[in-house]
């Protein structure tokens, strides 16, 4: 298998750079995106809101300082009417209702509506951003599906699945803080600066912009340094987190190797990896932030020194300080998360990439263009000259040629690495080969989708996987609309019908994590179950008995006679009783098909499968009745 792009374990580990520039493109094309476009209303409702809120956020300071400048104005003609009214409460009433209470009224209005319009937004806006994160999930998940089988033997399923997880979440993240704080603020500052100039005089305004400039820059800096940090941090967490879910999920194996200890300490090291990575970056942490509040209370004090200067030469008013005052801390409130936010967006930035480095990625197993279903006409199955090599192998099958009839028998054996299994993988074209044809039924399988070769293909391996759902669930996969009726008869023919008949849940009994509440033969007779169910013109055993003991094998060797009944047969077999009646035996050998003929005809031969029918005869392994009992008549039916 040739490596794909970013498929290797080193790559999976090393953190993209994540360039914000790209991320927002990505991030507007994924809003901009047809699946979105219901959404449309409520994007720019939001996004009006977010500007009306920082239009208010900017005048409120405003009408707050015009409102102590009347009333800085009312004291200094003689002190709020006192020679006017001799009730106090009438007094107070009066002034409010005067000019300095409308002012506070509207400082009041400004700072709700600011405060309040982002509650809306985030509220019209949060369906909006739980659908983008299920559309980027969904999308990556699909996608992953659709790689070839070598991309998957590369990765860790505990790191893939973090890959998605993290990149569905950076989605929101981006969207909240992006669009509607870093963006906004920006705005905000932009206003702020017009004002300040227009009401108050431009050194505020070149005060409170150098103020936000160099606050980001600092930011930014330190935080690219922490970046790497976190790098490092994700790097020891993905490794962690594969391991758990590699050793959890192989917990009979680790027990029986009593590893529990070798896999509790590599965890460690992994554990202690991350929180060596998490104190470096909550030290640095604490820099930054002395480092912002330095910054920020520098430009307060700058602020309240030239307004103070302008108030003592009579050039502003009180209230002025007050408003230019409130304006930078105004701007200081969103600039506090800043360092927070941009780690954070920035970290979003490489959890964006790493989905879309795994989108941009191709099967390297495609349909081609101009591929066509499958058309069936018996299923027969033919291998001419193929030659594949497997990636650190000189050659995996070399020159390999197989004919199986349409409704034949066939049997496939030889020693440990003759390339085996790997026939029966190009056959499902999980691999193309290098040169050489697969065909069924004349049609070169390169030339077919892929979806109808693999509706016509029926498996089962040595080793039945099954998912952690029902009985049920595993039966009808392979044909999820089947009737109660077909299944349970599908359940007879595999032998499995007393045997589902004698639990407390029957169909509906959850078999566990890979199938490991039942039995090997339980196992294999589901896999025969679900492949009977499916109905393919073209089974393929892989090895299906060879884990089995002598007496299991026998039933599930019943199983498969039933599965074989009337289709074309495909039997890779270590025990070689089990194929003994194929009509048919290639014997593979260091990539090539070495001997073929009937189990008579090879063993007069007294070659390669002789010698190997000897000594499995010697070791008492062949004594187990081979399928179908008579390959002519089971080719006929």
């Amino acid at each position: 298998m040739r490596p794909l792009p970013g498929d290797t374990e080193d790559e999976a580990k090393s953190a993209p750079q994540g360039s914000l520039g790209k991320t927002m493109v990505r991030l507007f094309a994924l809003l901009a995106s047809p699946d979105m476009a219901k959404w449309r209303f409520r994007m720019g409702v939001a996004l009006a809101l977010t500007v009306v809120a920082k239009l208010f956020a900017v005048v409120a300071p405003v009408f707050f300082g015009d409102g102590i400048n009347l009333i800085s104005a009312r004291l200094g003609e003689g002190g709020a009417g006192a020679g006017e009214s001799t009730d106090a409460a009438t007094g107070l009433l009066s002034g409010l209702a005067g000019t300095f209470g409308m002012a506070f009224f509207a400082y009041a209005v400004a700072r709700f509506m600011s405060v309040g319009a982002p509650q809306l937004r985030d509220a019209l806006f949060a369906p909006v951003s739980q659908d983008a994160q299920r559309l980027t999930a969904v999308n990556a998940f699909a996608h992953v599906q659709t790689l070839s089988i070598g991309y998957h033997q590369t990765k860790r399923t505990g790191a893939l699945n973090r890959i998605i997880e993290r990149g569905a979440r950076a989605v929101d993240f981006l969207m909240r803080f992006l669009i509607f704080n870093i963006a906004p603020t920006l705005l905000e500052l932009g206003l702020a600066a017009i004002v300040l100039s227009v009401n108050y005089g431009w050194e505020f305004a070149a005060i409170a912009v150098v103020t936000v400039v160099i606050y980001m820059v600092l930011t930014w800096s330190v935080t690219e340094w922490r970046v790497r940090i976190r790098r490092q941090m994700n790097e020891a967490d993905n490794e962690a987190s594969a391991r758990a879910v590699d050793s959890l999920i192989n917990f009979e194996t680790v027990k029986a190797f009593a590893a529990e200890r070798r896999e509790s300490e590599a965890f460690d090291d992994a554990m202690t990896r991350y929180a060596h990575a998490a104190a470096r970056s909550q030290s640095s942490l604490a820099l930054l932030n002395g480092a912002q509040a330095f910054v920020m209370n520098g430009g307060l004090l700058a602020m309240a020194l030239m307004a103070g200067w302008k108030a003592w030469n009579g050039v502003l008013q009180p209230g002025d300080i007050a408003a230019v005052t409130m304006m930078l801390m105004n701007m200081y409130q969103p600039l506090n998360i800043l360092g927070w936010a941009y780690r954070e967006i920035k970290q979003g930035a490489i959890d964006m990439e790493r989905v879309f480095d795994t989108l941009s990625l191709r099967p390297e197993v495609a349909d081609a263009p101009d591929a066509q279903p499958l058309r069936l006409t018996g299923g027969a199955v033919r291998l001419r000259d193929v030659t594949f090599t497997h990636d650190g192998r000189s050659r995996s099958v070399n020159g390999v040629e197989l004919d199986v009839p349409a409704g034949g028998f066939v049997g496939i054996c030889g020693p440990s690495g003759a390339g085996k299994s790997t026939v029966l993988r190009l056959l499902f074209r999980f691999y193309d080969p290098d040169s050489g044809r697969v065909e069924i039924d004349g049609q070169d399988i390169a030339h077919v989708t892929q979806e109808s070769l693999r509706e016509a293909l029926g498996l089962v391996p040595q080793d039945v996987v099954l998912f952690n759902d029902t009985l049920r669930s595993n039966i009808v996969y392979g044909r999820p609309d089947a009737s109660e009726d077909e299944i349970w008869q599908v359940l007879e023919r595999a032998h499995l019908a007393n045997f589902v008949r004698g639990l407390p849940d029957g169909l509906e009994t959850r078999v566990g994590e890979r199938g490991l509440k039942l039995s090997g033969g339980e196992k294999q007779r589901v896999g025969v179950a679900r492949a009977i169910l499916k109905n393919p013109a073209i089974l393929v055993l892989d090895e299906a008995t060879s884990a089995l003991d002598s007496q299991t094998e026998k039933e599930v060797q019943a199983a498969l006679a039933e599965a074989a009944r009337g289709r074309t047969t495909i039997a890779v077999a270590h025990r070689l009783s089990t194929i003994a009646g194929a009509d048919r035996i290639f014997v593979l050998d260091d990539g090539r098909v070495a001997e073929s003929g009937t189990h008579d005809e090879l063993l007069a031969r007294d070659g390669l499968y002789a010698a190997m029918w000897r000594r499995q005869s010697e070791a008492g392994e062949s004594s187990v009745v081979p399928f179908p009992v008579n390959a002519g008549d089971t080719a006929a039916s």
